[in-house]
């Protein structure tokens, strides 16, 4: 068979093989390949099977005697792939299922792996084996050549028995094979099915560290490696029904007509991602194996909750932040007793000493200096509690203060500190009691870029998970929010600047859930201190809100507030002129991490304004009144002054500083306006501005490369001329593309963006193109050249398909920018004291984690009176 006949299509999760007449002319045969992957499916969607379906046509006068061959090799590559010991064993499952178990021994002590190969027995069927054979190395015995010369002759394997025996232990240096031969007789013009099945089963995933996870389907089959038969003889049977809820989910798409053909299916075939991307979806428990230390002091063991009167205002009560002494420079304010509780923030320059004992009525002064060598106290949150009756306890506050103080005790790096067990916290322990744990997802940035669910790039990314399992996204994005109340002191050198800082600092979104130890050891990316970015936070807000805006997951949204909260407090540092705009540095301070920054940056600026937006609308869903006035009136007083700073007549300035480039037309200066209207908010822009601004980037960054077949460059000089400041801004990001395609359709310019997106089709996806199908890569440049092939990013292809088909809590989003202001006279200082405590929190110990973050906690989420 030379193959000139056959070819292959992919819509995925299910492909097709076509032999058109070979290898004989009278038999048509086509392969359907099908995998579990089911929207909002979170059982079979886990599952490690996948089935090849035969449909087998005679179109010929006589009978047909036609056998396929099924192999495989006991092996994953590797250290492993010829270091000997590993078996083989026949099964027989219930309704005819048979196959061949292959027993693996991986390298270094990682888990091992079980394959199954399995075909159905039926009265047309007739199934045999051949358990093993030799590939390659030493060994006697039945070789490859054997088996095909056995099969050639006799159009199956001799009877063997299907006696579960295990096969002889491979040999060093050696390899071996199973196979599965299915037979069946068609009768002349008449077609028949045969269909075979693979499954791998390997229960943990181990990481470098050491620490072990159970992966979702042994939910379903249980950890004890023995699931590979069951599993297989499910997919044998089971098989057509997944494709039946394949078929409803893709159909409504790939019957629309309105839709250019290319994004029908490259729509559905970027999702290769979401499983090829070194995915581990985990079953949402403690590891297996591993233990994290940290000790857990009892300090606050005698109240159950904090009620206290913080960042917003209450109609009832007597408590004002604005309540505040000074002592020499310093200022001390603090919250007074409310019905014999008390909670007093104090807030120290660094080069003064130690304030005076302040007392207040009903209030036991407990204030201790901390130091640690050296240096002089910074911020230190204590508490003093009585218990007395007439203390309204809020259940909410409670439940939800505890799971992240949980999180951010046990997340807590400081090993120095540690000396007793405890387990690893991670966003599951934000679920309310009762609420589903549908395990933990983690995936790459890239094959290339080895760390796991890199945010700032699943910020594009995550349309695809948002809109198809929106409960794993949820899951993810309550692993962020623990992760951002996070503080690692240890000191790592950035390889950027050279210097050295904190690995992880409190209140800062990280970069990525870590490499060697997911979700423990966070941020792993070491080329800039990302405790410095001006995206991350913005980033981590508008993705909760969209989720919260799209799910309407009420439980959701007040298990991560004080996070969210928290971020936003961290970013007042950034705005160094207090006109409510944050600044760039002057070096890559954002996704784009070798394109440097000065000043106002249209895309960090504009991801401000839209999470400025998307932490009001928030503190609304929780009823943070006070808290959605501030950042209102604060979005209010940021867009006047970005708008001042870098609207030119046609477009958004790159940034507001002097540089060469400073004008430069840059591709995703729409990214804020682009979530507002993903996320059900009001645009941050007049369409107009908004308008002008994406047909600038269509007749510039798209148009004037390649004739629109490309994609979108990501910096141009208003010249026409490509933006060669830096690697980045000369090259064509293929997620960005789509997500300024997305901004289009949301703003009514579909022709624009179905044009733009083409672009990353014609040069990734067509036969025309550079051949990166089923492995789009981050970038290329105008010369063809990638970088950083099989990406993350591209998926946000689904922003697309969300911008054309919304959800419905969304809509029926506002057209018009907001230009409502509230009242921030009271609130104002609240936000400035906790901006406060953010940016001089010392390298913290779990003393002073716990009283601070129960403060916060206490103030975020207590319950109206």
């Amino acid at each position: 068979m030379d193959g000139q006949r056959s070819t292959y299509h992919a819509l995925f999760p299910r492909a097709w093989t076509i032999y058109d007449g070979e290898p004989d002319p009278d038999l048509k045969i086509s392969c359907r390949q099908v995998s579990p992957f089911i929207p909002n499916n979170y059982r079979e969607s886990s599952f490690p099977v996948c089935v090849f379906s035969y449909v087998l046509i005679n179109t010929g006068n006589e009978d047909a005697n036609v056998s396929l061959l099924f192999t495989w090799a006991n092996s994953i590559g590797g250290d492993s792939h010829t270091s000997g010991g590993h078996y083989n064993v026949p099964f027989v499952e219930e309704d005819g299922v048979r196959g061949v178990l292959l027993h693996h021994k991986t390298a270094k002590g990682n888990p091992p792996v079980t394959f199954a190969i399995a075909a159905c027995e039926s009265d047309d069927v007739t199934v045999t084996h051949c358990p093993c054979f030799l590939i390659s190395g030493k060994g006697g015995g039945f070789t490859a050549k054997d088996l095909w010369m056995e099969m050639s002759e006799n159009g199956s394997f001799y009877k063997r028995s299907w006696k579960a025996e295990p096969t002889t232990l491979s040999q060093s240096g050696s390899s071996m094979g199973a196979a599965v031969a299915a037979s069946v007789v068609i009768p002349a013009h008449t077609k028949k099915t045969v269909t075979f099945a693979l499954a791998w089963d390997s229960p943990e995933v181990k990481f470098t560290r050491g620490r072990s996870y159970r992966r979702r389907y042994t939910q379903f089959y249980g950890a004890s490696g023995e699931a590979a038969p069951k599993l297989v003889h499910d997919a044998l049977l089971g098989y057509r029904e997944w494709e039946a809820k394949i078929e409803d989910w893709q159909n409504p798409i790939l019957e629309d007509e309105k839709l250019p053909e290319w994004y029908r299916f490259t729509l559905f075939n970027e999702l290769y991602y979401l499983v090829a991307g070194g995915t581990v979806w985990t079953d949402g428990g403690p590891p297996a194996q591993g233990k994290v230390d940290a000790t857990i002091p009892d300090i606050l063991s005698t109240t159950t909750s904090f009620r206290v009167n913080g960042f917003s205002s209450r109609t009832n009560s007597t408590t004002n932040l604005n309540d505040a002494a000074t002592v020499g420079s310093s200022k001390i304010a603090y919250v007074d007793t409310l019905q014999n509780q008390s909670i007093e923030l104090a807030i120290l320059d660094s080069d003064k000493s130690w304030p005076e004992t302040i007392n207040s009525n009903n209030h036991v002064d407990n204030r201790k200096a901390v130091t640690y060598g050296d240096e002089q106290p910074h911020i230190v949150f204590t508490a003093s509690i009585a218990t007395s009756s007439g203390l309204d306890v809020s259940e909410n506050e409670e439940e939800i203060s505890e799971k992240l103080l949980k999180a951010m005790q046990a997340a807590n790096l400081d090993h120095d500190i540690n000396s007793t067990s405890w387990d690893v916290p991670y966003g599951t322990s934000l679920l309310e009691k009762g609420e589903e744990n549908v395990g933990q997802f983690l995936y790459l940035e890239g094959v290339e870029y080895f760390m796991w669910c890199t945010y700032d790039v699943h910020f594009y990314a995550s349309f695809a998970l948002v809109s198809l399992f929106p409960k794993l996204e949820l899951s993810m994005q309550r692993d962020f929010a623990a992760a951002t109340l996070i503080h690692n002191p240890k000191r790592i050198k950035f390889l950027a600047e050279g210097k050295r800082s904190a690995k992880k600092v409190f209140g800062a979104v990280p970069h990525d859930l870590g490499t060697y130890d997911p979700w423990v050891e966070v941020n792993a990316y070491n080329i800039h201190d990302t405790s410095r970015w001006k995206d991350l936070n913005s980033k981590f807000v508008l993705q909760i809100y969209r989720d919260v805006a799209a799910t309407g997951d009420a439980n959701f949204a007040r298990a991560v507030w004080p996070a969210v909260y928290i971020a936003m407090a961290y970013m007042d540092r950034f705005d160094r002129d207090r006109d409510g705009m944050i600044e760039n540095d002057g070096f890559p301070d954002q996704t784009y991490d070798t394109w440097t920054v000065h000043g106002i940056s249209a895309y960090c600026g504009g991801l401000w304004l839209a999470a400025l937006q998307a932490a009001a609308a928030m503190a609304d869903l929780v009823n943070e009144k006070n808290a959605a006035d501030y950042f209102r009136t604060k979005f209010c007083q940021a867009r006047d002054v970005y708008t001042k700073k870098l609207w030119n007549g046609s477009y958004f300035n790159y940034d507001s500083g002097s540089s060469s480039n400073s004008n430069s037309i840059q591709a995703d200066q729409m990214a804020g306006q682009w979530y507002a209207w993903a996320s059900g908010l009001p645009p941050l822009f007049e369409d107009t501005k908004a308008r002008s601004a994406l047909q600038k980037i269509y007749d510039f960054n798209v148009m004037k490369v390649k004739g629109g077949r490309m994609g979108a460059v990501n910096g141009m000089h208003p010249n026409g001329k490509v933006d060669d400041t830096t690697l980045q801004s000369r090259e064509v990001w293929s997620g960005v593309t789509y997500g300024v395609a997305a901004a289009m359709i949301h703003e009514g310019m579909l022709e624009q963006a179905f044009q733009t997106a083409e672009g990353v089709f014609l040069a990734s996806w067509s036969e025309q193109g550079y051949g990166y199908w089923f492995q789009t890569p981050e970038a290329w440049t105008t010369d063809g050249h990638y970088r950083s092939l099989t990406y993350m990013r591209p998926l946000s292809i689904w922003a697309m398909q969300w911008a054309l088909n919304p959800p419905k809590s969304l809509a029926e989003a506002p057209r018009f920018p907001s230009t409502r202001r509230g009242s921030t006279s009271y609130l104002h200082t609240g936000f400035s004291l906790v901006a406060e405590a953010v940016r001089t929190f010392p390298k913290p110990q779990i003393e002073k984690i716990r009283s601070l973050f129960h403060y916060l906690c206490g103030c975020l989420c207590r319950k109206k009176p």
